[in-house]
Formats: C-alpha cells, structure tokens, sequence
C-alpha cells in the first residue's frame, strides 16, 4: 500500500500506546532484578530510555499535529471510541516517572512531571465521564446508540489513576496517591459491568477493536502492585493478580481473531496489560515458590517477545505506510466535546 500523503494527520493519541508498553515491560524487567541481577536492571534502563525517546518524538509530532491539523485533534476528541486514548499521555507522564523514580530515586523535576501527569489524569478522567452528561449523548431515548461506544478503551483512564501510587508516596504525595487509587478502584467495577451490559445489548465490539480486550487484564494488575507500594496487605495484591488472571484467561479466547487482522496500532493494546500483569507477577515471586519464580519468568519472556514483535511490525508497518492512514468507517456517531 503506498503512503499516505499527510501521514501526520493521522498521528491519533493512541500512537502513545507504545510508550504505555515498554514503560511496562521496564518495570517488569526491574522486578526481575531480584532473579536475574544486573542483567534485569540493564534491560530495564534500556527500556525505559526507549520509552522515554518515544514519548519525547511523539509529543513533538503531536505539536505539529497540531499546528498544521487542528481539526483532526479535535476530531479526535469528539471521537465516541478515540477520546478516551487522549488519558495515554498523561498516563505516559505518570509511568515515565514512575521509572525515573524506581531507576534512580526522586528529585524534584520528577516529582514536576509526576505532578502535571496525576492532575491531567484526574482531569481527563471527569472529562471522559463528563461526555456522558450531555444532551443527546445517548441518541435514542433508550440510548441505543451509546452503548456501541463502550468497549475496553474506556478502562484506559482507570488505569491512569490506580498508577498512582507507583511512585506518588516515594515523591511526597503519598495521600494524594491513595486517593487517586480510590477514584481508580471505584470506576474499576462501573466500566466492567458497562461492558457486560454493552456485550448483552449490542454484541462484542468490532472486530478491529478486539485487541482492546486486553485492557481488562491491566487495572488489577496495577491495582496490585498499587497496593504493594502502599503496604497493604499482600493476601489483597494476590487476590488482585487472580483478578488480572482471569481476565487475561478471557482475553485469550479472541487472541486468534485479533491475529487474523491485518496489524495495526490497536495491537499495542495487548502490551501495557501484560507487562503489567507480569511486573506483578514477578513482584509477588519474590516471596513465592521456585515453580511460581519460573512462570513469572516465562511471562516476562512472553510479554518481552511479544512487545519486540510488535515493535518490528509497526516498522514494517510505518514502511509500506499503512499505519498512519485513514481508518475505517465507523458504525457510530461522534458527540460533541
């Protein structure tokens, strides 16, 4: 396919998904420290330089997104399903933080970005919800045409506030993290069973949107290393790495329908909820059994192998330039911002 001829118009926020990912997989690589020593820590430096570059290139194509596209931003915005990507950035502040902070210690220009990230986070979270307020936003009077716009993207600003206390309590805000949490572990259960209820009314989500169904597996998971960090506990993060279990388990049953699909930036979905899901892993190794050592590393040579394949495919994608192009047509209807 040739390349489009704006590709930079089509730069949607989800494009920091990515970043989501390897900030992940760095975390989860530092929790293996304690198995595999300076090798792990190495690897988790190396990530997070990854993931840090990367956020660093697409904040500066995102300005110039800007400038020269105002109308897809807002287009964006206005999305029913893209909206909700626009949480990724500040969650891509929050987790580079939280690695600066794990990798070496706190300082203040840190304890700045984690700041601007909760408070954009939170924001963003009342904006999402707030959509949901205004006139007409379910069409229909039985609002049949909003459950359509609920899929698993909408767990994405939950994610962002149980992030939290990752590095909140070491960088001073260790109660506005703990609240933080409590907004996140709130909305948590409201979008599960919006998902449940939408699956019941208008079906599974469209096919390209199948790899979101991995975002399930990522709030528990972060709940539970949340709740580590603030000392809870340990019975709770094990019950919260059971959550993420099982909806990883349910995950799986739409695996070899999403890799039926051409590839395209949605994949990443499955990045950021497995690393996650594996830095917990390994985090609760640390006082487990040798068999319970040996599957959290072979979740994190999964997880790795899989974030480097998909990093090879968005290269060959950006390539032969069918990543940034239009997408299709959606079958619901944009509301206003």
């Amino acid at each position: 396919m040739p390349h489009h001829p704006t590709p930079l118009k089509f730069l949607m926020p989800a494009w920091f998904v990515p970043v989501m990912g390897l900030s992940g997989l760095a975390l989860a690589w530092h929790n293996a420290a304690f198995l595999m020593g300076e090798a792990a820590r190495t690897a988790a430096l190396l990530l997070a330089g990854l993931a840090g570059l990367l956020a660093l290139l697409l904040t500066v194509l995102t300005v110039l997104r800007r400038q020269r596209y105002p109308a897809a931003l807002t287009e964006d915005m206005t999305h029913p399903v893209r909206h909700v990507f626009v949480a990724t950035m500040p969650i891509c502040l929050l987790l580079l933080a939280t690695l600066a902070t794990t990798l070496f210690g706190p300082s203040l220009p840190v304890q700045a970005v984690w700041l601007v990230g909760s408070i954009w986070q939170l924001g963003l979270t009342v904006w999402v919800l707030s959509r949901w307020l205004q006139p007409g936003v379910g069409g229909k009077a039985d609002g049949a045409s909003f459950w359509p716009a609920v899929t698993p993207a909408l767990l994405i600003p939950v994610v962002g506030n149980v992030l939290a206390p990752l590095a909140g309590g070491a960088l001073g805000f260790a109660a506005w993290s703990a609240a933080q949490l409590g907004v996140g572990i709130f909305l948590w259960p409201v979008m599960i069973t919006l998902l449940a209820v939408r699956i019941g009314i208008s079906g599974l989500w469209p096919d390209r949107l199948l790899p979101t169904t991995f975002i399930t597996v990522a709030p528990p998971a972060v709940i539970g290393l949340g709740l580590l960090v603030l000392n809870a506990p340990t019975p709770l993060a094990w019950g919260a790495w059971g959550i993420s279990l099982f909806f990883l388990a349910w995950s799986t049953r739409v695996f070899k329908r999403v890799m039926a699909q051409p590839f395209a930036i949605t994949f990443w979905a499955l990045s950021f909820p497995l690393a996650a899901f594996s830095a917990l892993t390994l985090r609760l190794a640390k006082d487990a059994n040798g068999s319970f050592q040996m599957l959290a590393v072979a979740l994190l040579a999964m997880t790795s192998l899989l974030i480097l394949a998909l990093l090879m495919a968005t290269v060959k994608g950006l390539r032969e330039g069918h990543l940034l192009a239009p997408e299709p047509v959606a079958s619901i209807h944009a509301v206003s911002a």
